[in-house]
């Protein structure tokens, strides 16, 4: 009857798992500085480009006079 009356507890959550250990190898450290480089790299030409397809914004637009008559 005490059951009825008091709901049983929910059982505790699981602790959570230990944080993964860092890797300390000195190989794993260079793959990691080369994929670095790798990427700066690729992207250099296209850090570059300053525009965009249409040209230069700024410049302004040129239109001949028109003679009407």
């Amino acid at each position: 009857m005490s059951s009825f009356f008091n709901p049983p507890k929910p059982k505790a959550p699981p602790p959570p798992p230990p944080p993964p250990p860092k890797p300390e190898d000195p190989a794993i450290n260079e793959a990691r500085r080369k994929e670095r480089e790798a990427a700066k790299r690729r992207r250099g030409r296209a850090a570059t480009i300053l525009t965009s397809g249409l040209g230069d914004p700024n410049q302004p637009q040129v239109q001949q006079q028109k003679l009407l008559g």
